[in-house]
């Protein structure tokens, strides 16, 4: 079986009974490393450190953008020097393949944007130019 990169796909809708199964969730998550499981698997976290609150903010309002281009939309929360982006498909009430695109997706914004992903249990500090 071919592997095609998560990053190069697009969000589809969901039908109710499409929750991935575990074994999908694991051959995706090799491609989206650092996102951490949640609530027993059924969504996925990642947190962003930031230098300040204004560069947080802009960090989310660029996922914003991302989420609304797939119709596809995270949780996020933000404050002074920190993101954190959580992805569940609500309609199933787990994950799918459209959650780990958009963490594939949104990592690749936060390398475009030079501040790269904080790994889990570390301090980083990002720069982004305002």
């Amino acid at each position: 079986m071919t592997v095609t990169s998560l990053v190069t796909k697009t969000c589809t809708p969901v039908a109710a009974a499409s929750r991935s199964r575990w074994m999908k969730v694991a051959a995706f998550r090799k491609q989206a490393p650092g996102w951490s499981l949640q609530d027993e698997a059924r969504r996925i976290e990642r947190t962003y450190r930031f230098k300040n609150f204004a560069e947080a903010f802009t960090f989310v309002r660029k996922v914003a953008e991302l989420a609304e281009a797939e119709g596809h939309h995270p949780d996020v929360s933000f404050g002074r020097g920190y993101a954190t982006v959580s992805l569940q498909t609500k309609k199933i009430q787990g994950l799918h393949e459209n959650d780990f695109i958009m963490a594939t997706e949104i990592d690749d914004l936060a390398e475009n944007l030079s501040i790269g992903p904080c790994p889990l249990l570390t301090t980083c500090t990002i720069r982004l130019e305002l």
